[in-house]
């Protein structure tokens, strides 16, 4: 009996690249789920368990950071259907430094604001 080789596709390159880009929009998807999460521990669950008198700030994070949640799953969603209009035209995409940088710094400034909150809090 022979070992077969696992069927690559071809010379079709595209195809891994499909897929690393499914993967990709996935992640986005992780990131965002995970955002939404917190989103409902930090402006529902935690109030409730630290027994905190005033809870809008607790809401208005946690609101913010389910609103960051819905902009990761469009952006993701998004890249994903303008990489694949770019490999099926058989052409690249890049993210750009410019978008990254916004949801990073957004991420990093809610981060921040969710460590004063427990600092002050």
């Amino acid at each position: 009996m022979t070992e077969r080789e696992p069927d690559t596709g071809g010379d079709d390159p595209s195809r891994r690249t499909r897929l690393a880009a499914e993967r990709t929009m996935l992640a986005w998807w992780r990131t965002a789920l995970a955002a939404l999460a917190v989103g409902i521990g930090v402006g529902r669950i935690v109030p409730e368990l630290s027994g905190a008198e005033t809870e809008w700030p607790y809401a208005a994070l946690g609101f913010l950071f389910a609103l960051y949640g819905i902009v990761l799953f469009a952006f993701g969603s998004r890249r994903f259907g303008s990489v694949e209009r770019a490999v099926g035209a058989g052409g690249y995409r890049e993210l750009g430094g410019g978008a990254a940088a916004v949801l990073a710094g957004v991420g990093v400034v809610l981060g921040l604001a969710m460590s004063l909150l427990v600092l002050l809090g």
